[in-house]
């Protein structure tokens, strides 16, 4: 990797001493950042390997299983913002095949990350958002689906000092509207700027 920074550099300097001196010095800002995360001894934090075989057995086997516990170790590494994906849940079609395969793949994992953020002192300064980027419909298509459906939707916060244990809001008895405490978009990030500390009420430019 050093032998590649040298060559590059060497590339690059017949054009930064005649026009190019402002694109060769923030093209080499760039990869210094990059080279400092990827020489970083932090980036352990990426073998799950390192893991005891009995926490990688708590978490599961699917892909989001190793996910979520990737998350917990990049979280003591010291990154402060983590995304999870867990994909194939737009089941316009096949929806009762898909969304039992899918849901068993989410449940294991997640309650184990709770747990395992809760046990190691970081779940009350870890807040887990748990949620898609809309709902689904309550009938079902021709297809055995269900379509998109913004009207009404979950989303599950868990950590970061939001008190747990309760639901907030619910929907009409056929689910197509939100029929009691209806919560905006707005409202929710809040919440969330709220549990991280940052000020909702400031424009950040």
């Amino acid at each position: 990797y050093q032998k590649r920074l040298s060559l590059l550099s060497r590339l690059q300097e017949p054009f930064a001493q005649t026009s190019g001196g402002n694109q060769v010095e923030t093209h080499r800002k760039l990869y210094d950042k990059a080279s400092q995360m990827i020489l970083s001894p932090q980036m352990d934090a990426f073998d799950l390997m390192q893991e005891p075989e009995t926490i990688r057995t708590a978490y599961g086997t699917s892909e989001f299983a190793s996910g979520c516990l990737l998350a917990r170790r990049l979280i003591e590494a010291g990154v402060t913002f983590v995304e999870v994906h867990c994909r194939g849940w737009d089941t316009h079609k096949d929806n009762f095949i898909k969304t039992p395969e899918l849901a068993s793949q989410i449940d294991q994992p997640m309650a184990q990350l709770i747990t395992d953020l809760k046990q190691r002192g970081m779940l009350d300064s870890t807040l887990i958002v748990w949620m898609g980027e809309f709902g689904r419909t309550p009938a079902i298509n021709a297809n055995q689906g269900r379509d998109h459906f913004p009207n009404a939707w979950t989303t599950v916060l868990a950590g970061g000092g939001v008190r747990g244990g309760q639901a907030v809001g619910k929907t009409s008895a056929d689910g197509t509207e939100v029929s009691d405490r209806p919560i905006s978009t707005a409202d929710l990030l809040a919440t969330v700027c709220g549990a991280l500390g940052v000020d909702a009420e400031r424009q950040n430019m």
